[in-house]
């Protein structure tokens, strides 16, 4: 990664807030030493503002698409009301093994980090996990793969993952949850930030960025029937 293929991708920018389509395998932290992160570009990204722009949330290293960054601090402060409120309207697409009985649904169940062998992973844990909600619809099938529409209403890390892994539908590509899917994808994780609707300034229309199918998606997707851009994202519910 460079700091130009950064700069293009870009996806919406004002004077308060950008949107870039952050790409899957990228950390948005530093990790261990010498890894590639996008701290390293966020210089880039100034426009011709004093200070490097800042995390409003934060994707997983595997999960693409839409990334929000304040370009202040008075458009952080604003960001993080809208993110720890639950204002802002994310949509995720996903693609999981088999399909679900339902055509939709929401999922309810309180996660816990825990410790594992190798690492931490989310867990559901009804008497000491968090509350955290996630809605989804199915939008294709293939017959084994399904690919979904997901909308976190709780903000947990790895949700989406740990909720359609609970209900016995992991995500393809998903080494923690997945139970072996990875080749699937090509050891990549189905999962991409597909859009985000952020209600910026009350007197003014929301900010409202949709994020491109990266490559690796592509095929899991045209199999269980997307073609291109030719499914509509409906307003927040």
């Amino acid at each position: 990664m460079s700091p130009e293929e950064i700069e293009a991708r870009v996806l919406y920018r004002d004077a308060s807030v950008l949107v870039i389509d952050k790409p899957a395998g990228l950390a948005v932290h530093a990790g261990r030493a010498g890894d590639d992160h996008l701290g390293l570009y966020l210089d880039a990204l100034r426009f011709g503002l004093p200070r490097s722009p800042e995390l409003a949330h934060r994707l997983d290293r595997d999960t693409s698409g839409c990334l929000v960054l304040g370009r202040h601090r008075r458009a952080l402060a604003r960001l993080g009301e809208i993110f720890a409120q639950g204002d802002a309207d994310k949509v995720y697409w996903a693609v999981v093994v088999g399909r679900p009985r339902q055509d939709e649904g929401l999922i309810e169940l309180p996660l816990k980090k825990r410790e594992a062998k190798f690492g931490w992973r989310m867990e559901v844990d009804e008497r000491g996990g968090l509350p955290s909600a996630t809605r989804w619809r199915l939008l294709g099938c293939d017959g084994r793969l399904s690919w979904l529409e997901c909308r976190p209403l709780t903000g947990r890390t790895h949700q989406i993952r740990a909720h359609c892994a609970a209900i016995g539908h992991p995500l393809v590509g998903d080494v923690i949850y997945g139970r072996g899917t990875g080749t699937l994808a090509g050891d990549r994780l189905a999962l991409h930030a597909r859009a985000v609707t952020l209600p910026f300034q009350p007197k003014r229309p929301p900010v409202s960025v949709t994020a491109p199918v990266p490559d690796h998606l592509r095929a899991l997707l045209s199999g269980c029937g997307w073609a291109d851009e030719s499914v509509a994202i409906p307003a927040g519910q």
